[in-house]
């Protein structure tokens, strides 16, 4: 399974335990950074196999070797031990910072971004796959901001949060996000089921930026929204300390909004700017 280990490291509930108890056997057994890898463990959580490769077929064939000595016996431990360890460390509740649902009678919508131009020809595959990305990312609406929206006006709250948590480039790893005072302006109007507008958003020190236009639609359908399509294009400027890699000087980024209908199981994932701050996000 895929998990945010940046959740699980610090959830005080049977899913964080777990984890920890999986982790804390590897090589990133401090939780106050990141532990981020492959692992492979036994239901209890004994680890048999920690590796942070990004090739697909060595990890299979690891995970094949390892689950091939666990059927037969070589992971030797005491099954019930360790069980009984688990269980007794277990909180009964979830953690409720890191156990997110969407916003009730809101709505989630899917983003992507992806860098269109300004990267020097890759010198290696790995290289190739990172210029390529597309990532994902859900943003939250909330029943205030939906009803908004099927009234003819793009709520502050809601273009705020679209700038400063979506409006980021994580096509090469976790961005950072845009501080309240890094918005210069953002404007986006709803007219006639048109959305226009315009963004600016720039650090302190001038080593990120993004200016760029909006433009997409909305349909509504009595109460319901039945689409939302918002592409966002313009020059980003910078890079953050794992995003690193990014074209020189200006380049082009995209960032796509579009309607989730639940069909992808990632529609289900909090956004990424919600992690663990689920009212800052919405606010």
């Amino acid at each position: 399974m895929a998990i945010d280990q940046a959740c699980q490291r610090r959830q005080k509930d049977a899913e964080g335990v777990l984890y920890r108890r999986i982790a804390g056997q590897g090589p990133r057994s401090n939780f106050q950074n990141t532990t981020q890898g492959f692992y492979i463990a036994s239901p209890a959580g004994k680890l048999l196999l920690y590796n942070n490769n990004r090739d697909p077929q060595k990890l299979l064939r690891l995970m094949r070797e390892t689950l091939r000595e666990y059927e037969l016996g070589t992971f030797a431990f005491d099954r019930d031990q360790v069980q009984a360890e688990v269980d007794a460390l277990i909180p009964e509740e979830q953690d409720p910072r890191y156990t997110l649902h969407p916003p009730e009678d809101g709505l989630v919508i899917r983003v992507h971004a992806k860098v269109l131009d300004g990267y020097q020809a890759p010198e290696s595959k790995n290289e190739a796959v990172f210029q390529n990305a597309i990532s994902r990312d859900n943003l939250w609406i909330t029943c205030r901001e939906k009803t908004a929206l099927i009234d003819g006006t793009v709520p502050n709250s809601l273009q705020r949060r679209i700038a400063r948590f979506h409006l980021v480039d994580n096509t090469r790893g976790e961005p950072p996000m845009w501080k309240p005072g890094e918005i210069k302006s953002v404007q986006l109007e709803l007219k006639n089921g048109l959305l226009v507008g315009s963004v600016h958003l720039q650090t302190e020190d001038g080593s990120r930026s993004y200016v760029a236009e909006f433009r997409g639609n909305i349909k509504v359908v009595g109460d319901a929204i039945t689409a939302f399509e918002l592409v966002v294009l313009g020059e980003f400027f910078g890079e953050g300390n794992y995003t690193k890699n990014a074209p020189d000087g200006k380049f082009p980024l995209a960032v796509a909004f579009e309607l989730a209908d639940g069909t992808d199981v990632a529609d289900a994932v909090a956004p990424q700017g919600a992690r663990g701050w689920l009212d800052g996000y919405l606010q």
